[in-house]
């Protein structure tokens, strides 16, 4: 009986490169509050899955898509403007 194994190279990160660079971490805390809108906006309507929903659930959901697109554009902003933190011009 033949082992089987594979013939090609293995094309996962081994056990030691596993952990974020620094700049992926970066990166994280820059769309966090964009990550943060999103869940809101999904905890808002996934209430509503079970039920009719109600005006003030229609309002928490137009107010989580209000600021997901507002989320979504300040952190296109940051990325085209290159804006220096502190918000200095």
């Amino acid at each position: 009986m033949r082992d089987i194994g594979a013939l090609q190279a293995v094309v996962t990160a081994d056990e030691f490169g596993r952990e974020p660079s620094a700049a992926e971490l970066d990166a994280i805390e820059r769309e966090m509050p964009l990550i943060t809108a999103e869940v809101e906006l999904l905890d808002a309507q996934i209430i509503t899955l079970d039920r009719t929903p109600t005006e003030l659930d229609a309002r928490r959901i137009r107010r989580a898509r209000r600021r997901v697109l507002a989320e979504r554009r300040a952190l296109a902003n940051r990325a085209v403007g290159g804006t220096v933190p502190g918000g200095a011009a």
